[in-house]
């Protein structure tokens, strides 16, 4: 169980610097990959993972 979690948090921490780099790259460069729609899709899958790793981490904790 613990490397899925590993993988949810890396998977979210991905996603995460993706739309870091898309909302960067619109303010220094103007840029934008992705709209406001597919910015807020991004950033919801990433909390929804980063959400997901911490639920897996804590039932790893709670079994020992």
């Amino acid at each position: 169980m613990k490397s899925w979690a590993i993988t949810m948090l890396v998977a979210s921490i991905a996603i995460f610097a993706f739309y870091f780099a898309n909302v960067a790259s619109g303010a220094f460069f103007d840029a934008v990959w992705l709209h406001d729609v597919g910015e807020m899709l991004v950033l919801v899958l990433a909390c929804a993972l980063f959400v997901i790793s911490t639920l897996l981490f804590e039932a790893q904790r709670r079994h020992k």
